[in-house]
């Protein structure tokens, strides 16, 4: 959130939702713009982080028209984890699917794959990955594209985990 304000728009007609539990932060209008005048290093990381995010939002198109939904769930799985300290992640399937734009009943069918292969756990909105590992080789090249330039573009805020930053929540 808040591209709009450091590109010039001023407004946005978007709304941000929380999906998963952490930490945010947010900052008044008034403070950016004179951090941005300051001239200070905000508005190349701004830039960058908005390029990964163009980078995240186009490969997410992509994977979605082209890819299975037990790619697009190991996919979404997998950036989750990234943001997370811990390997148990708090959503729905019902959830999952709307956020991936399809039929719960696929996104059912991909966890009980997963789950059946030993991969994750799920129970009760719940779900706790296992095998990573297995989770990654189960992921279609999307994730990797979109990882490869958090990590090059923000390298100095990838966690200790070797994640995603946080700022690039999906």
């Amino acid at each position: 959130m808040g591209v709009s304000l450091f590109m010039g728009g001023g407004t946005t007609p978007s709304r941000a939702v929380v999906q998963i539990a952490g930490h945010a932060w947010r900052m008044r209008p008034g403070p950016m713009h004179r951090s941005l005048a300051r001239g200070a290093g905000l508005q190349p990381l701004l830039l960058r982080f908005t390029q990964a995010l163009i980078t995240q939002m186009t490969q997410a198109a992509v994977c979605n028209r082209h890819h299975a939904v037990e790619q697009q769930v190991c996919r979404w799985l997998l950036f989750a984890l990234d943001r997370m300290p811990s390997s148990e992640i708090a959503m729905t399937q019902e959830r999952i699917a709307n956020l991936l734009g399809v039929r719960r009943e696929g996104v059912t069918e991909a966890a009980g794959k997963l789950q059946a292969a030993g991969v994750i756990e799920y129970s009760r909105g719940r779900i706790r990955v296992i095998e990573r590992a297995q989770l990654e080789s189960s992921v279609c090249e999307c994730y990797a594209v979109v990882k490869g330039e958090y990590d090059r573009l923000l390298p100095a805020l990838r966690p200790a985990t070797g994640g995603l930053p946080p700022a690039g929540r999906s």
